[in-house]
């Protein structure tokens, strides 16, 4: 249970549901309350509730309760309920039992004398014990005034039931000796000679081994979040006062130091204060590549230590880490509900009583035509057990919950299903520069000296060792010199001077080295370079030794080597990338240029990012914004589509509606095309499951299907739209 300023948000589990009716009433009765706001999901078992003020729990479990069903507060301790193998006893003793009984009655040469009898004796208990969570929920809503699809099942087996009975106790169907045929389509008769217990074992087996079957489905489509979640480290290896000491994870605290040695996972979020090491980070951000870490850099918990001893300070821990608010963020997209999922659970909510309406006109109507009592009861069964929308209620969330649990094993976040939704529609794509496009952090794009001797380099790079400008830490790296520097003096504005292993150095601009750019002649190599480098928009030095200019260093913030191949992707998806930076036009038209970038937008204050999203959209532009840093979090929020980086600050990726876990840009491209899949798989879902009923219904009406094939059918139904939302299992990277 989470609290705002604004609002409470409670999530329930809720226990008892059948079918996606039964989410759909609780979903009612609880937005009825006072302030609240809330969405139940069928396939997560969950209910997510927002209220603006604050309710007590007890009083949301009581509405929950009165509408017939158990919630109750998460807890993480209690073993995780599984369903699929409380109805796997039900499906085999069902099936096992059924076999018979519909072998007999499909096949008249079985039929020896009193077979009618042993179907009776095996479809008792397939009808009181295996079907009784049907007959248990229809109850339980009866008496609250409701229907179900357990209603129609449990109507419609029963009405089997009581006709057969009916035929064997006051018709001719129990004599000794009796036999009669099996027709996929209905016969018409009298009825005194019919039985149907191979409707009744059928439908209750077919059905129950749907539900296995959809049980068993949903937990390979958690599995995922479920993974990230027992990823963590259970032991660390606390270190206080120079002594090693082996504790759970949760007794850790922001502040403790602990040791991580070669292939043991990072206990928790930290930053690496001892030791070098690469990290395998695979399973949190999807990067296939270890990364190497050092004194100062962050580490995430549950990724593995590949090679190195490492001592971390703890930043993050417990429910505060990376990992977990992962999948916090995972199971919030998976609790709620997109707009196409409202509408199918509208129509479920009002279908079932429609249903029982059209099997009562359907019974009628033969029978005014003439047609017997058994047929249009058997008709009447059909059109109660082909109608059950079960499929509409998967449609959606199997589809999220595999959509969303693979993109927390690509590195991607969806915050929610209505995300899935704006991704349909954007159109241009604004990416902010340093960060995103480029690596933010300055690194040597060209150097260019006078004559062959390179050793001016390693001058230069020694000199500048000894500043802290950022531009000098790029060159220092770039070069790694360590000659000996003496007399070091900063020169704001202009540059650096220095006495290298002897040598006089001078970096810095054309003044400082004694150099006039813009004198006529020809101009040394250098100085040409100098110039044509800053035209590109990158920052040049120039490099003297000894008075005597020897060499240009170009200075960068270097594109992403993935940047380019990004660009691309997005283009191919058929949106329109757009450069926004406050950079000088000439830096932000260069970086465009080398990664395909036609748009840019430059020199924009921090503050005016936003007004320039609402530019875009004021001209009617469906606009996805992918940032990274603080200044991005105001326009993040307004775009139809924010994407963080996850390598950015906490208020960029707060104001999100897609997180990717690494730097790559790629992974937006790859992100959009997730959520356009799983967006897809969803209505594809959504058509076969109503144009399957709206194709079933007329034929099992028109007597063209037997009972037990019509459940067949119905449960197969389930399967496919299950079957169809796990293909997104296997949606790859490009």
């Amino acid at each position: 249970m989470t609290t705002t300023a604004q609002h409470q948000s409670i999530e329930l589990d809720i226990d008892g549901m059948t079918c996606a009716s039964c989410a759909a009433r609780i979903e009612k009765k609880l937005n009825k309350v006072d302030g609240v706001t809330a969405s139940v999901n069928y396939a997560t078992e969950k209910a997510r509730v927002l209220t603006d003020t604050p309710i007590p729990v007890a009083d949301l479990i009581a509405v929950v309760e009165q509408t017939g069903y158990h919630a109750a507060l998460p807890d993480p301790a209690k073993p995780e309920v599984d369903h699929a193998k409380e109805l796997q006893s039900r499906v085999i003793v069902s099936a096992v039992l059924a076999l018979p009984v519909i072998v007999l009655a499909m096949v008249p040469a079985w039929q020896f004398p009193g077979w009618q009898w042993v179907s009776l004796a095996l479809t008792i208990p397939v009808y009181g014990w295996a079907g009784y969570p049907f007959h248990r929920s229809a109850v339980v809503n009866a008496r609250h005034f409701a229907t179900t699809m357990d209603t129609l099942i449990s109507l419609g087996t029963t009405a089997a039931m009581g006709w057969s009975l009916y035929a064997l106790f006051f018709g001719h169907a129990g004599m000794i000796g009796y036999t009669h045929g099996f027709e996929f389509m209905l016969m018409r008769g009298t009825g005194e000679g019919s039985v149907y217990f191979e409707a009744v074992v059928g439908i209750i087996t077919f059905l129950l081994l749907g539900r296995w079957f959809e049980a068993r489905s949903k937990q390979r489509a958690g599995e995922a979040v479920r993974a990230l979640l027992q990823l963590g480290a259970t032991e660390a290896t606390l270190l206080r006062g120079g002594v090693e000491t082996r504790v759970p994870v949760d007794f850790l605290k922001p502040g403790d130091t602990f040791v991580v040695r070669p292939g043991e996972k990072i206990a928790t979020d930290g930053e690496v204060i001892e030791g070098s090491s690469a990290v395998d980070a695979s399973m949190v951000t999807g990067e296939s590549v270890p990364v190497d870490v050092g004194p100062g850099d962050a580490v995430i918990g549950a990724t593995v230590n590949a090679n190195g001893r490492l001592i971390v300070q703890a930043t993050r821990v417990g429910a505060d880490t990376q990992l977990a608010h992962i999948a916090r963020l995972v199971e919030q997209a998976q609790t709620g509900k997109a707009n196409v999922q409202r509408l199918a659970d509208r129509v479920s909510s009002v279908f079932v009583p429609v249903v029982i309406g059209l099997a009562v006109m359907t019974l009628l109507g033969w029978l005014l035509a003439g047609a017997g009592f058994a047929f249009a009861a058997s008709a009447a069964v059909a059109v109660l057990i082909i109608a059950c929308p079960c499929a509409l209620g998967l449609a959606t969330p199997t589809a999220l919950l595999v959509g969303t649990g693979r993109g927390a094993q690509l590195g991607i976040v969806i915050k929610g299903p209505e995300i899935l939704e704006r991704t349909k529609s954007v159109s241009t794509v604004v990416l902010d520069k340093t960060g995103t496009v480029t690596t933010g952090t300055m690194a040597v794009v060209e150097v260019v000296g006078e004559g062959p001797d390179a050793g001016w380099l390693r001058l230069a790079g020694a000199a500048e060792s000894a500043s802290e400008h950022p531009i000098a830490q790029a060159i220092a790296e770039h070069v790694a010199s360590d000659a000996a520097v003496t007399d070091f003096e900063n020169l704001p504005g202009r540059g650096i001077r220095a006495t290298v292993d002897g040598h006089q150095v001078l970096v810095g601009t054309p003044a400082l080295v004694g150099v006039d750019v813009g004198a006529e002649g020809s101009a040394p190599d250098a100085v040409n370079a100098f110039v044509g480098s800053q035209a590109k928009g990158h920052t040049a030095v120039l490099v003297a030794v000894d008075g005597e200019l020897r060499g240009m260093i170009a200075v960068a913030d270097a594109v992403k080597d993935t940047s380019a191949d990004a660009i691309a992707d997005l283009l191919a998806l058929g949106l329109t990338p757009v450069l926004l930076t406050g950079d000088a036009r000439a830096v932000a038209e260069a970086v465009a240029a080398e990664v395909g970038i036609e748009k840019v937008i430059a020199e924009v204050l921090p503050a005016d990012k936003l007004a320039e999203i609402k530019r875009l959209q004021a001209d009617g532009t469906q606009v996805a914004m992918v940032g990274d840093g603080v200044n991005d979090s105001a326009a993040l929020a307004q775009a139809d589509l924010g994407i963080a980086m996850g390598t950015g600050t906490d208020a960029a990726i707060a104001a999100s509606d897609l997180t990717l876990m690494r730097g790559d840009l790629r992974l937006a491209a790859t992100a959009i095309r997730l959520s356009r899949a799983t967006l897809a798989t969803i209505k594809g879902n959504l058509f076969w499951a109503f144009a399957y009923n709206v194709a079933a219904i007329p034929l099992a009406a028109l007597g063209f299907l037997n009972p037990m094939i019509a459940g067949a059918a119905m449960a197969l139904s389930s399967v496919f739209v299950v079957l169809n939302s796990l293909r997104l299992r296997r949606f790859g990277v490009r």
